[in-house]
């Protein structure tokens, strides 16, 4: 750790000391950076609040484009070792059960885009990333320390931790999530907005559900003001369902206890058919709980300013969190990542230039998946003739409706004009 006062930017004259960047969070976005840029030839020091890591969270969902990265990082075999690569997508009503349309995924996925569609814990990916992290980069992780404050000033940001200490870097990454402080100091904009979305999420072990409930794919169920997914992760020895409803949010959003009441969601589906019930009561009778979060977003991003400004960059959720309906949350933070290296890398140009380089060549991306996820929210949502219609078009266009090319080909990073 740099003691206060002493400069990283001063000792990169004549390349005898490598730039250093330092990094707030620890989560998928904030150890994806951390792995970017030290490909990138940068010094890491990355801050976390929490005192360990652990193993939170449920199922992620990782399309070709994310995978791509992966591969790219060298992770593909520990992707393997730890994922479901589901065969097909389902997607049923889940008001009559029946199939709506289908999307192949497995041998489809890696042909058309050149990786597989995975499905996986979010701890087993976090567990990956850190260990490439930890095995393959030089980055200093200071545990129980959160970015308090920053200052951005004579060619150096100086950050303040929550345990009173002062560091210096060349940069400031702000990766510490959707209640992120690095964003509030840099944009000063409002806290993020309640969807009036409420997700519920549970992960059972396959083997202890009967075999009619067991799913090698992703099954999505669409029905009126709320939809369901499930699909298998590590390496499908457990099944994750999230079933999302419309209602009230708790006042206390960063504070509220997760634990969740089984009733309110069986209150919820209480219309829905036969085999979605099945597979919600499935998950006591597995001996398995619900969590539940109170979903929240932004606007989608306006322009690179909000995602850098001189030698302070937002990624992942601190720079733009979205709905989970394109399943590109996790996603969108290690393209960022992946971008972020390569501004990074660009030798030839000030650290503020190449952050404005990261910004521009991701903000568009990002704002199309942000507006597509809260536009896909009320599709799947959708009640009366707009439900009749969206069911008509699923099983008439299936698959075209289905596959998102645009997303899976591509991951923002075209260049982009200074």
């Amino acid at each position: 750790m740099s003691p206060a006062g002493a400069s990283p930017a001063a000792g990169t004259i004549a390349g005898m000391q490598k730039q250093q960047v330092l990094v707030a969070g620890g989560g998928i976005g904030g150890l994806a950076a951390a792995l970017g840029a030290s490909r990138a030839g940068w010094d890491v020091r990355l801050y976390e609040r929490a005192e360990a890591f652990s193993e939170v969270g449920a199922g992620v969902q990782l399309g070709p484009n994310v995978v791509r990265r992966l591969q790219a990082w060298g992770l593909q075999h520990r992707l393997q070792s730890v994922a479901a690569f589901p065969e097909r997508l389902q997607v049923r009503s889940a008001l009559s059960g029946a199939e709506l349309a289908v999307l192949p995924l497995g041998p489809t996925a890696v042909a058309r885009y050149g990786a597989a569609y995975a499905t996986i814990h979010r701890a087993d990916l976090h567990g990956l990333l850190l260990a490439a992290v930890t095995k393959y980069t030089d980055t200093q992780i200071s545990l129980a320390h959160a970015i308090d404050h920053f200052s951005d000033a004579e060619g150096v940001v100086t950050v303040r931790t929550s345990r009173g200490k002062e560091v210096e870097g060349d940069a400031l990454v702000g990766a510490d999530g959707l209640w992120s402080r690095t964003r509030a100091a840099l944009l000063g904009d409002a806290r993020p907005r309640v969807t009036g979305h409420l997700a519920y999420r549970a992960l059972v072990p396959q083997h202890a559900l009967p075999d009619v409930l067991r799913t090698r794919q992703v099954t999505a169920w669409l029905g009126p003001r709320l939809h369901a997914v499930q699909y298998p992760v590590r390496r499908g020895e457990l099944q994750n369902l999230v079933v999302i409803v419309q209602g009230p949010a708790p006042d206390d959003l960063e504070g509220w206890d997760h634990a969740a009441n089984a009733a309110g969601l069986a209150s919820a589906l209480r219309g829905a058919c036969p085999a979605l019930q099945q597979a919600v009561s499935g998950v006591a009778d597995a001996g398995g709980g619900w969590r539940l979060w109170p979903l929240c977003d932004r606007p989608p991003v306006r322009g690179a300013d909000g995602m850098a400004r001189g030698r302070v960059a937002l990624l992942g959720d601190a720079a733009h969190p979205m709905r989970p309906y394109l399943a590109q949350g996790a996603g969108m933070a290690i393209e960022d990542a992946a971008e972020l290296q390569r501004a990074l890398s660009m030798h030839d140009l000030d650290v503020p230039l190449r952050l404005r380089r990261y910004a521009l060549n991701r903000w568009q991306r990002n704002a199309r998946v942000q507006a597509r996820s809260t536009r896909n929210g009320r599709i799947f949502h959708a009640t009366g003739p707009v439900r009749w219609a969206r069911d008509a078009s699923l099983r008439l266009l299936g698959e075209r409706l289905l596959d998102v090319p645009w997303l899976y080909r591509g991951d923002g990073s075209s260049a982009s004009s200074l």
